[in-house]
């Protein structure tokens, strides 16, 4: 299986099972417990579709099952040799080559010249609030100073990533709504606005 058509959750659950052989809500469980919803769309049905796809591909395996109490057995899922290398393989793709993702984001502040002035500075004040809660959520949920916490850094270089880019966003959104309220960036009037609605 090319190792492009491994989607990120699928990505993501590959990796669980690099560290050991787990159950589908274990593995639901333990992404939740790390935030990874956060960097993946994320639910126990999509989870369970991509063990699986994985299980179907020969990417993993089930390894027996397990019963806790008197809840249903679970199958235990490995990874497998192929798995290994696919996520591997996967991982390699994703690092070094930059793929256009379509945020709505830039398509949007491309346009926003088609609202009011007044309008838009409210929308990108939101839109900085929002920004602020993320990254306020983030430095809440941390496990403290890694040093201190034991938490080696590589396991969470993807937080740092999402942080940093936040902030850089929450950066330009600031500069730019100070823009164009100041009229750096000259805007289109109201008149103007619906003038061309009337043609």
């Amino acid at each position: 299986m090319p190792p492009r058509t491994i989607a990120p959750l699928a990505v993501a659950a590959l990796a669980l099972l690099a560290e050991r052989a787990m159950h589908p809500y274990e593995m639901y469980q333990l992404l939740i417990k790390r935030h990874e919803d956060k960097v993946v769309k994320l639910s126990a049905g999509t989870l369970y579709r991509a063990i699986e796809r994985l299980d179907a591909d020969g990417l993993i395996v089930a390894e027996g099952t397990e019963r806790e109490g008197n809840r249903p057995e679970r199958t235990l899922y490995a990874i497998t040799a192929a798995g290994h290398d696919a996520l591997r393989a996967r991982i390699a793709a994703m690092l070094g080559e930059h793929v256009n993702e379509f945020p709505q984001f830039s398509l949007a502040i491309g346009e926003a010249h088609n609202l009011p002035r007044a309008e838009v500075i409210d929308l990108l004040t939101a839109r900085l609030r929002s920004l602020d809660e993320v990254v306020s959520y983030i430095d809440a949920h941390l496990p403290g100073p890694l040093e201190e916490s034991g938490v080696e850094r590589r396991w969470i270089l993807n937080v740092d990533y999402t942080r940093t880019m936040l902030l850089a966003e929450a950066a330009w959104v600031r500069t730019t709504r100070d823009q164009i309220s100041s009229g750096d960036i000259p805007w289109r009037t109201d008149g103007d606005l619906l003038a061309g609605r009337e043609k």
